[in-house]
């Protein structure tokens, strides 16, 4: 295990009874300092890996440590290095936010000097409703709830799974503006996401699970430069009947009688050479837009192997 790994997870297996593999064979090192992003399809495996972390599920083979200790024989350490947002909203209904964050601050073992609930709230704009019934609150408002309640322990370590299902848009801004300060205050954040734009705006690191394997961890940059698909919308000076053929080109559609998307693979072909060979054929260019591949793409081009090739 390295010094350097807030989370560091070596041939990870979980198989439940009646033969499911959730887990087959995961390795995965999640950096000190980092704001990573674990990705995949429903039912790949996240929340099996988060929830055997957590305590919650034992492996059926393989080792994990969090923040240096193994979670099987430092188990007490190893979950109190971690707070987890879980997906789901689960609340006393008649407690508040207040003695909900104070009872998690006990259980923990922090004593009352050292807790800073107020802090806390204040923190996730709960603070006016710090003595409310938590059956009061929004949706919205039991999610932040959630993460102040992950952070009474002061852990190194934070693990949001999917923090923005289901909120509206500035509720996930200033979620986005939460995590970004704390990652800044040298948190680590592991980010579980289904939003494709999130895990690319927020995270330096990504890796993809699909059937229960990792398909990809790497940094982000060097992860969207994988895309080799890229697009070329073309302009031209008359109208077209149809989509003319392009030696080089995946794929060429006529968007309108002016307007072609041509599909390429930036690897083999450059966009010069394509646009060379319409100006050839006597089409003047008008306008011309280029898409690069973003991070669905890519999520999407792994996660559609097949189990055995995954």
């Amino acid at each position: 295990m390295t010094g350097n790994a807030a989370i560091q997870i070596e041939g990870l297996r979980k198989v439940y009874a009646g033969g499911k593999r959730a887990l087959d064979g995961v390795s995965l090192c999640v950096p000190r300092g980092s704001l990573f992003g674990l990705l995949g399809p429903n039912g790949a495996g996240k929340s099996t890996l988060i929830n055997i972390l957590a305590g919650l599920v034992r492996k059926t083979s393989g080792t994990a440590e969090v923040w240096g200790f193994d979670i099987d024989r430092h188990p007490r350490n190893a979950r109190a290095s971690l707070g987890v947002v879980p997906q789901e909203l689960l609340f006393d209904a008649f407690f508040t936010p207040f003695e909900t964050l104070e009872l998690q601050a006990g259980l923990f073992g922090v004593p009352p000097r050292r807790r800073r609930t107020m802090e806390l709230l204040r923190a996730v704009r709960l603070d006016d409703r710090a003595h409310a019934y938590a059956r009061t609150l929004s949706g919205g408002m039991k999610r932040r709830l959630l993460i102040a309640k992950a952070l009474v322990h002061r852990p190194p370590i934070v693990i949001l799974d999917e923090p923005t299902a289901g909120v509206d848009i500035e509720l996930r801004q200033m979620l986005w503006a939460y995590v970004r300060e704390l990652h800044a205050g040298g948190t680590t954040v592991v980010l579980t996401t289904h939003y494709l734009e999130e895990a690319e705006e927020l995270c330096d690191r990504i890796a993809i699970v699909n059937h229960g394997r990792v398909v990809i961890d790497t940094d982000t940059p060097t992860l969207l430069a994988s895309a080799r698909e890229k697009r070329v919308d073309v302009v031209v000076d008359r109208d077209l009947a149809e989509a003319p053929a392009l030696p080089g080109a995946h794929r060429v559609d006529l968007l309108a009688p002016r307007r072609l998307a041509i599909t390429y693979d930036k690897v083999e072909t450059e966009a010069g050479a394509l646009l060379a060979t319409l100006s050839g054929r006597g089409l003047g260019i008008v306008d011309v837009t280029t898409r690069e591949a973003d991070l669905e793409d890519v999520f999407l081009a792994l996660t559609a192997r097949p189990a055995d090739a995954a």
